[in-house]
């Protein structure tokens, strides 16, 4: 009897993700969203670097300013520069946003991941969970979970992260059944691979592309629905900055003052711009069907 040799997947991770990001820089478009994006990023990270005042300090003999020298963007009811409050509010909705992403995407992944694997009634109860939780919208669940836990950037991550939830477990699970049945799959069975061995070493790397591109989207996502809760002011407690709050304390004054709402509402159009772009460019050079590969 011939001897088995160790079961691999047809294309290693590391490969397929190399092909993905080469076919991923290819494009001028992707090229400009990715450095736009990663620019906001270092911004954000560099905010007490670059900002000329602290985003806290109040100066009301300089309140509601029109942009200046002193004030590139001018200042908001209280005196406090905007340009400095944006700065330091792209550190608050970033970090909730990749923070609510990851969360929903690892363990979105793994109740998708399971369910798909195992299916019969672990299938049946995972996917009722999701379905409930999917018939409620991204803001108006937010909107209930922040409502009972309080405002807070933990209670923010919990909210946003269970909006997007049901959309990684979702599409984790439909490859997970179709890569089940695969042979090399079947052949670790075989030689008695552990179940979870199985799942996490030669099924989950195959599905990953397909849980990135869901994630770059839902980060666009979790940005928006963070500026909304912190609109309508379940956001980041005052004084701290937060874009969707300096949108809701700018709003009173919107006709006279308008660059108090001009500016982070363009700060959330860019970050949601640009991300949908990297989405969609990741899912062009993922989707062979989009490459006319199949």
């Amino acid at each position: 009897m011939p001897e088995i040799s160790e079961p691999r997947p047809p294309i290693s991770f590391a490969a397929k993700m190399k092909r993905v990001g080469h076919r991923f820089s290819a494009k001028p478009v992707t090229k400009a969203s990715l450095a736009v994006f990663l620019l906001i990023v270092l911004c954000a990270l560099a905010a007490p670097l670059l900002s000329p005042h602290d985003p806290l300090e109040q100066d009301i003999f300089a309140s509601l300013g029109s942009p200046s020298t002193a004030h590139p963007l001018g200042t908001d009811y209280y005196g406090r520069d905007i340009f400095a409050r944006l700065l330091h509010g792209a550190r608050s909705s970033l970090l909730i946003g990749f923070a609510a992403t990851l969360s929903a995407m690892i363990l979105g992944t793994a109740i998708g991941l399971i369910a798909g694997y195992y299916g019969g009634w672990v299938d049946m109860i995972a996917m009722q969970v999701m379905d409930t939780l999917l018939a409620f919208p991204a803001l108006i669940l937010g909107l209930i979970v922040v409502a009972m836990l309080g405002p807070s950037v933990t209670n923010l991550m919990i909210a946003i992260a269970l909006g997007a939830l049901p959309a990684f477990a979702r599409v984790a699970r439909a490859p997970t059944m179709a890569a089940k049945e695969r042979e090399y799959v079947q052949a670790c069975r075989t030689l008695g691979y552990s179940d979870a061995r199985i799942m996490g070493v030669h099924i989950l790397p195959n599905i990953m592309t397909d849980v990135l591109v869901m994630g770059s989207l839902w980060l666009a996502t979790a940005i928006r629905v963070e500026a909304s809760l912190a609109f309508i002011g379940l956001g980041i407690k005052p004084p701290a900055p937060s874009w969707g709050g300096m949108i809701r304390e700018g709003f009173e004054t919107i006709l006279d003052s308008t660059w108090l709402v001009l500016w982070p509402s363009l700060a959330i159009l860019l970050v949601v711009f640009t991300l949908n772009l990297l989405g969609d460019s990741l899912r062009d050079v993922v989707d062979p069907k989009l490459r006319g590969e199949v």
